[in-house]
């Protein structure tokens, strides 16, 4: 399946700010099942765009704004192609959890975090799960699945970006990211080893959640979206599986893949800092838009590592290194962390 993909943030501050430095990681990944076609991100005011590729794997495109200036916008526009994932055949279990070559090679996906720490009744929940299915490691992965899917209600604006999955399942309800939090919590508590993972999803309503029209939707459809979230269980023999447990069903080529880390944190679409004591006003805005995979389309022509100028938005390219360690310090005196917290699914 062949999807274009734009994705546009604009913050508004109430008042000018001096500078500002930002991480966006919107870019597609390319994978076994999921090819970047073409991908280009602009920018203003005018700054300039390094890109680099994190400790997880994630493209980062980084950018700061040294001039003065009441709004940031920030486009990032994708070609993207995905193929159906294959059904699971292997059969690995339970026993295989506790072999020291696979908890040492997975060890990053089995500690706890502060979005995905987990106590004692979560941690008797999965171990119940987890004694039902036997040795079917793959049975209880569906089972913890299922569970986070029918204990946590959809409800947008119940969570914030800093929401520990504990506390979601407390109050029963969350977003997509609250979703996969609580899985991967799951998950851990029984040394499964597991991962959340950043994306998009094609889908008719916006919060992420799949209609039963929304894959039959027209074969060039466009529609307004959020940025989503899952997790993948990390399975002995190289297995990997991915599920989405806002809607209760696997990851399929309606997925398209940003990254994965250990949570939110490691995958934020875009964070930044800025100097200057205004607060700022955030518009984010997604449209994925669906064509046959034969199709090609003029952002075909630019290369996956391209940044591209246009009017009235400029491309851009990182600050030097001394130009960064220099707004490190002069933010040590005004400082204010920023997260956009309304694109969440």
């Amino acid at each position: 399946m062949r999807f274009d993909i734009r994705y546009r943030t604009c913050f508004t501050y109430d008042r000018t700010v001096a500078e500002s430095h930002n991480e966006l990681r919107a870019c597609p990944a390319t994978t076994e099942h999921q090819k970047l076609l073409s991908y280009r991100v602009t920018v203003a005011p005018t700054a300039r765009v390094h890109s680099f590729t994190d400790y997880w794997g994630t493209r980062v495109d980084t950018f700061g704004v040294r001039a003065p200036h009441d709004e940031l916008e920030v486009l990032a526009e994708a070609a993207v192609e995905t193929t159906p994932l294959p059904a699971v055949t292997a059969a690995p279990q339970v026993s295989q959890l506790a072999e020291a070559a696979f908890v040492r090679s997975e060890v990053e996906y089995l500690e706890p975090t502060p979005l995905t720490e987990w106590n004692d009744e979560l941690r008797r929940r999965a171990e119940a799960l987890v004694a039902a299915s036997g040795e079917d490691l793959i049975g209880a992965v569906l089972a913890i699945h299922r569970l986070v899917r029918t204990s946590i209600r959809y409800e947008a604006g119940a969570t914030g970006v800093d929401t520990p999955a504990v506390e979601v399942w407390r109050s029963g309800v969350g977003v997509c990211q609250d979703h996969a939090h609580l899985a991967v919590a799951l998950c851990r508590s029984v040394g499964i080893p597991a991962r959340y993972v950043s994306g998009y999803l094609f889908s008719e309503h916006a919060g992420g959640l799949v209609s039963a029209g929304a894959g039959g939707a027209d074969r060039s459809s466009s529609v307004e979206v959020q940025t989503h979230a899952w997790f993948e269980a990390i399975l002995p023999g190289g297995i990997e599986l991915a599920l989405d447990p806002t809607n209760g069903r696997q990851v399929s080529d309606h997925h398209v893949r940003i990254g994965h880390g250990r949570d939110y944190g490691d995958v934020t679409p875009l964070h930044g800092v800025h100097l200057g004591e205004a607060t700022a006003a955030l518009e984010a805005t997604v449209t994925m838009q669906r064509f046959p995979s034969h199709v090609r389309r003029d952002l075909d022509t630019t290369s996956p590592a391209a940044v591209t100028t246009r009017t009235p938005l400029a491309s851009a390219t990182l600050e030097r290194a001394d130009d960064h360690r220099r707004l490190q310090q002069q933010q040590q005196q005004q400082q204010q962390q920023r997260a956009t917290q309304p694109e969440r699914c």
